[in-house]
């Protein structure tokens, strides 16, 4: 697999916004929407709910600081709120989609292969369908249907305009230009040069390859942000590991293990992973702070993290340097050499964006000038794919539409923990929300000290691993490395692999 398969998607991948496609959408809201309405039923039954409740109440509105159990306070808030448990169940249903997602395609490749030549349209629609509920960067983008037509049935329209216009959508916006950036020749190619300069000290081989993209490539996302580390990270281990067909185990093995050095290789600074811009401002946390405090100890979990793999796979590793060694170089040499200028200024812009991460006016009006240079300088670019860049950004923004309504649960569970407990549940919590979402809501407990926010904060970058919505760059390295996975990636395996990693750096920052 070379590093244009992911800028130049196949075209008999189903998610093409064809006709069935859509079609296949409209019918996964509408039976979204069907148990969205008995869900209603049931607790409008059970509580007397009024339109007059505001949608989203303060942790101070519900005055639930007398009772002692976290249980009995999520009971409270949800007789004060209804709709409270209305969104919880939409949000668990998401979850639970993104964990059996892959066992949808699973079937769209049965169904393709039991399909009679007569193409009937609904041979064709069934498998398109189970295609599109396998996209796992779509999920929580469809289940924002049935929560938004929950919130106008039991609310108002105009409730949900109000709701909808008070997020931010700044991350995933940025998402979709960083990962365009990143993802174009000139960067890939820098990039390859100077992590292939460092894994010349290992002639070139397939294990020197895979330790300098998943120690050097994670690290980066400290300065490029962490969706450019992860798109790199991702399209140099396609290139210089997976197409060697890796076993499944070392394959999977490796993806967690790439997720969750990405995930704890960004707190290097105070600017560029997400988790950390949430708090950084609140908690006064500078670049320094999180260096010292932080940094140096994600290196040292990254590193013990990779040599536990490396001597557990070694014998595995020998077997794939004699495939690379009889397998001839799948690129050959370039006919088009890139000129320094171009380069130069990819980087410039990609440094401008990052520097403006914060200004949508900015970085989005500085990508539309990148387009105009992409297409002036295209005999030295790939085509440029945004499909795969907006799908993700998608699924960002329904993640935030989502998460943004369980602060109501999420804050008593952290707020009631010692510093143990804390650090454990921030690694639970982000298995099933995305590890910003985790960080943000913890800055809206008041009584947090400075141990406690150390806590979440690693925490939360040390589960960011452990599933595909962990941590926002994940559903990238997903979206490029999906095929070399048959059937899709697994949930439960990537999990398994992500969780010796996991247990290694809890260990670190619990113990250094």
């Amino acid at each position: 697999m070379d590093e244009q398969s992911f800028v130049s998607q196949p075209k008999k991948r189903f998610l093409d916004f064809s006709s069935k496609s859509i079609f296949a959408f409209l019918l996964s809201c509408i039976l979204a929407a069907c148990l969205v309405e008995i869900i209603y039923f049931v607790f409008s039954g059970m509580l007397h709910f009024t339109a007059n409740t505001p949608l989203i109440l303060s942790i101070e509105s519900y005055q639930d600081a007398f009772i002692p159990h976290v249980w009995g306070k999520l009971i409270n808030r949800i007789q004060i709120q209804p709709f409270n448990a209305v969104s919880f169940i939409l949000f668990a249903c998401a979850i639970a989609h993104t964990f059996f997602a892959h066992k949808f395609t699973e079937i769209a490749n049965r169904l393709s292969l039991l399909k009679s030549t007569s193409h009937e349209p609904f041979e064709e629609f069934k498998i398109e369908i189970f295609r599109f509920l396998g996209e796992v960067e779509v999920v929580f983008g469809i289940w924002v249907i049935p929560l938004i037509l929950a919130m106008t049935y039991m609310y108002s329209w105009g409730t949900v305009v109000e709701y909808l216009e008070k997020i931010s959508y700044v991350e995933p916006l940025f998402v979709v230009v960083i990962m365009g950036i990143t993802s174009t020749k000139p960067i890939i190619k820098l990039a390859e040069k100077c992590l292939k300069f460092i894994a010349k000290s290992g002639n070139g081989s397939v294990q020197s390859w895979w330790w300098v993209i998943l120690t050097l490539g994670p690290i980066s996302g400290s300065f490029i942000t962490e969706p450019g580390a992860m798109t790199i990270s991702a399209l140099l281990l396609a290139k210089q590991f997976y197409r060697f067909a890796p076993s499944q185990r070392l394959a999977y093995s490796t993806l967690g293990l790439l997720f969750t050095n990405i995930s704890v290789g960004g707190v290097f600074t105070n600017f560029a992973a997400p988790p950390v811009l949430m708090v950084s401002k609140v908690w006064d946390w500078s670049s320094h702070h999180m260096l010292t405090q932080f940094g140096w100890k994600a290196f040292i979990g990254i590193l013990m993290a990779n040599m536990v793999y490396y001597l557990y796979f070694r014998d595995e590793f020998a077997a794939l340097e004699e495939k690379r060694l009889n397998q001839p170089e799948a690129e050959g040499k370039d006919e088009n050499a890139i000129p320094l200028w171009i380069s130069f200024t990819h980087v410039f812009l990609l440094a401008w964006v990052v520097f403006n991460s914060h200004y949508p006016v900015i970085f989005i009006g500085s990508f539309l000038l990148f387009l105009g240079f992409y297409q002036a300088t295209q005999s030295f670019q790939w085509e440029l794919e945004l499909k795969t860049p907006i799908l993700v950004g998608f699924f960002l923004a329904g993640l935030v539409i989502h998460g943004t309504l369980q602060a109501w649960w999420i804050a008593p569970l952290l707020g009631s923990a010692t510093n143990e407990l804390l650090m454990g549940l921030s690694i639970v919590l982000t298995a099933f929300n995305d590890n910003a979402g985790v960080t943000f809501l913890a800055t809206l407990i008041p009584n947090f000290n400075d141990q406690m926010k150390y806590a979440v904060m690693a925490g939360g970058v040390i589960g960011g691993g452990l599933t595909v919505i962990a941590n926002a760059p994940n559903p990238l390295g997903q979206a490029i490395l999906a095929k070399n996975f048959e059937d899709g990636i697994s949930t439960f395996k990537l999990f398994c692999g992500a969780l010796v990693p996991t247990l290694l750096m809890a260990a670190v920052f619990y113990l250094l």
